[in-house]
């Protein structure tokens, strides 16, 4: 599929949480307006998503990798 991992193991951590957090954020968030809320959940489920798949096209596009170099 063309996919190389991008995405270390505390990367990973860090967006599942925060992920999870914007979701939560996003649809129980009492008094947040329809856009905002919106805007977090999405947000959280791309970290989510990219998380869970190791890979991030911005870190693709950008050149950046949070894999240790000695991972092969």
């Amino acid at each position: 599929m063309g996919l190389s991992r991008n995405v270390g193991s505390i990367d990973k951590g860090v967006r599942l949480v925060a992920g999870i957090a914007l979701v939560a954020w996003g649809v129980l968030g009492s008094g947040l307006s329809g856009t905002i809320g919106i805007t977090a959940s999405v947000v959280g489920f791309i970290l989510i998503a990219t998380g869970l798949i190791n890979f991030c096209p911005l870190f693709k596009i950008f050149g950046l990798s949070t894999l240790k170099s000695n991972n092969n």
